[in-house]
């Protein structure tokens, strides 16, 4: 648990477990979807601050007017969107999360690994990420057929650039090809950034992605003055 005095959310309390743990330490909002188990909550913690509604149906800019610790039991269906609004709410300071190993391992991969791709570099862009430990599916009832982690977000940025997530969205378009071929759009030439012809994306570690983003949105914005300038 994060070392904070912030408002905790909890998402999807459930029977509300750790929620009764939660509420021995901070102030807490639970977020609930399903109905009945919104009742029996009600029932548990009188004094909860409790919203049953679908989070992402209240999500917009910020799940709260404070600064929040965000914990959560994700399903794996929606962990990674969930994930994603935390980082860019710039309110959530710190992330606990249980979700699928195999997600976990996308949001912590480092330049080189199979997985290392845009998750991993707008999360490590903005937090300090974490892998606590790994859960076997033995340990719930009843067993997923996938193993589980738990993974935390110590943010050191309030959000991400939508537009960097973009422009990782074209970088990425097909691992398979190289960097120059995927970034063909912005006329790039991998060697102006020290990086070879032959270079592929996830091979590129995340410092040098912050630099061709601003380097290359940099030369398009000028190009489109030069090119206004001209019309005139």
């Amino acid at each position: 648990m994060p070392n904070t005095n912030n408002l905790v959310i909890e998402i999807g309390p459930g029977l509300g477990d750790l929620t009764e743990k939660l509420l021995e330490k901070r102030r807490v909002t639970a977020i609930e979807i399903d109905k009945d188990l919104c009742e029996i909550l009600k029932k548990k913690f009188p004094n909860l601050d409790l919203i049953c509604e679908d989070v992402l149906n209240i999500w917009q800019d910020s799940l709260a007017n404070e600064d929040y610790d965000l914990i959560a039991n994700l399903p794996y269906y929606i962990a990674t969107n969930i994930i994603l609004k935390a980082l860019k709410d710039k309110n959530a300071k710190n992330i606990l999360v249980l979700i699928q190993k195999e997600v976990a391992d996308k949001f912590l991969a480092k330049p080189g690994d199979r997985n290392y791709g845009s998750l991993a570099i707008l999360a490590q862009g903005v937090a300090k990420v974490e892998k606590k430990f790994d859960i076997p599916p033995g340990a719930f009832v009843p067993a997923p057929k996938v193993m589980s982690t738990v993974i935390s977000f110590s943010k050191f940025k309030e959000s991400f650039d939508e537009d960097f997530a973009k422009f990782l969205k074209k970088a990425f378009a097909n691992p398979r090809k190289t960097l120059k071929k995927n970034l063909s759009a912005y006329k790039f030439e991998p060697n102006e950034f020290g990086l070879v012809d032959t270079v592929r994306p996830h091979q590129v570690d995340i410092s040098t992605f912050f630099r061709l983003f601003s380097a290359l949105k940099e030369r398009s914005e000028h190009g489109k003055r030069s090119k206004s300038s001209r019309s005139n």
